[in-house]
């Protein structure tokens, strides 16, 4: 497995600020991760996990630092990385099927009509929708509307899945539910993936490393935390395991300790980052 799959090197982010000094909200972060790894980011608000993200998805433009994914460095949007926000973001007059079909026009132009309709139907049936793609937003459930904004994303087919806080305003057992969709999609693809979250529960099902944020400004990776759960996994299974709740501890530990007072973090040496082949190109076909 190539553990340098996903490269964030040094990546700092800082605003303007017209009374002094730029705002450093991220500094020097570092991370690799591994094809097929997923990753989850959690921290207090304002600490910076949705800037990380949105700078990895090209949304957000890096201060300094680099932001490499397959060997190319990030420099905008692309469909090489699907992006799925807390709010699904559906056109309210398009259908969901009009809605993933946006998308799949830009990314597959020489596609046709017939091979077009085939990925959506596909994508918007893989998340439990076959019955449902032809309703409007407004005829479908918050977790319904969640589900068009995943297979949106995967209708792209990208490399990698970014995900904010994607079940924040869902009820606990639509969160669950859709989870579990999450993790059979990502384990059916074998596709990369990093969310940011504030639950520590979801943080540690979903993922293979938990990134722990310290506090803002000047934000960067605390500690990783590494979750030992089998792949499938099953929710009573890893409620089960001997470490779920010493594991979950530690991640509570961390975020009261940095809750009271900001604590210095671990400055972690982060190797050049291996850029092949041509920048990758901007592209409107962003999956946001």
């Amino acid at each position: 497995m190539d553990n340098r799959y996903v490269e964030l090197y040094h990546l700092t982010k800082a605003y303007p600020n017209p009374y002094g000094d730029a705002i450093t909200v991220v500094d020097d972060f570092n991370l690799m991760l591994a094809e097929g790894e997923v990753v989850s980011v959690i921290g207090h608000s304002g600490c910076g996990k949705s800037t990380v993200l949105t700078m990895l998805a090209g949304l957000n433009p890096i201060t300094s630092g680099d932001a490499v994914v397959a060997g190319k460095a990030i420099i905008g949007p692309g469909p090489d990385r699907g992006v799925v926000f807390q709010a699904p973001c559906l056109m309210p007059w398009m259908t969901a099927f009009q809605n993933v079909m946006l998308g799949v026009k830009r990314v597959y132009p020489h596609a046709t009509r017939a091979e077009r309709k085939q990925i959506v139907e596909y994508y918007l049936s893989l998340v439990g929708l076959a019955d449902s793609m032809h309703k409007f937003p407004r005829e479908l459930s918050g977790g319904m509307q969640q589900r068009v904004g995943i297979a949106r994303a995967l209708a792209l087919k990208p490399k990698m899945l970014l995900l904010d806080e994607p079940f924040g305003r869902l009820d606990s057992l639509t969160r669950m539910e859709l989870q579990d969709v999450l993790l059979d999609l990502l384990e059916k693809n074998k596709m990369t993936a990093m969310m940011v979250t504030h639950d520590v529960d979801e943080a540690m099902y979903v993922a293979d490393r938990v990134i722990m944020m310290t506090n803002g400004p000047a934000a960067r990776v605390g500690e990783i935390l590494e979750v030992p759960f089998a792949r499938p996994r099953v929710r009573a299974d890893v409620l089960e395991h001997p470490d779920y709740y010493n594991l979950r501890a530690q991640m509570i530990d961390f975020l009261e300790r940095h809750e009271r007072a900001p604590r210095k973090p671990v400055v972690q040496e982060a190797p050049a980052p291996v850029v092949a082949g041509e920048d990758v190109i901007a592209s409107d076909a962003a999956s946001v």
